[in-house]
């Protein structure tokens, strides 16, 4: 039988909802379990909220004729786009730009280096609260950028960095982690 107390939203939760550490951080294994204290808060995300993309690509084989008789899996890209709107964190800064490119901090002055230094992988995660107080985690434990969109300046728009993670597989060949529970902490 349908259930409509099953559908709902993925709402960010109070406080964070979207956190990067680096490799090699313990990861959560739950929903609702603390995170270590290694882990980051990006601040707010943009209202277009989080978005993954997980689909495989295949290409067809055809017999002699042009039936398709079989479809064989090329990839299965595991990607996460988000714009993080708080452009003064140094957390985000950092993210975008590497660890080592930034320097200082808000209160003395923030120093950035925009160079080709390659981005590093780090963890993620991202905490959603569901409806009926539910929560639901998903763990990237092994993910970087590997596209930021332009970036716009203007009086009539926040700034924000739009930026494309792609996961990869951790020593169990896992991509990414979800963990979702009924009703969580009502602290959520």
């Amino acid at each position: 039988m349908n259930d409509a107390t099953k559908v709902t939203a993925g709402k960010p939760k109070v406080g964070g909802a979207v956190f990067k550490a680096t490799l090699g951080t313990t990861l959560p294994t739950t929903a609702t379990e603390s995170l270590a204290a290694e882990f980051e808060d990006l601040g707010y995300i943009s209202d277009a909220g989080v978005t993954n993309s997980n689909s495989p690509s295949n290409t067809a084989i055809k017999a002699w004729g042009g039936d398709t008789v079989l479809d064989v899996q090329t990839e299965k890209p595991d990607t996460w786009k988000f714009v993080m709107i708080e452009t003064s964190r140094e957390a985000v800064l950092k993210m975008v730009y590497g660890d080592g490119n930034v320097s200082g901090d808000l209160a003395s002055g923030i120093a950035i280096e925009a160079n080709s230094d390659e981005l590093q992988a780090q963890s993620l995660v991202i905490d959603m609260v569901l409806r009926g107080g539910g929560a639901k985690r998903v763990v990237l434990p092994n993910c970087k950028i590997t596209a930021i969109a332009d970036i716009t300046y203007s009086d009539s728009a926040a700034v924000g960095y739009d930026v494309t993670l792609s996961c990869y597989p951790d020593d169990n060949g896992n991509t990414h982690y979800e963990y979702i529970i009924g009703e969580a902490d009502p602290s959520l």
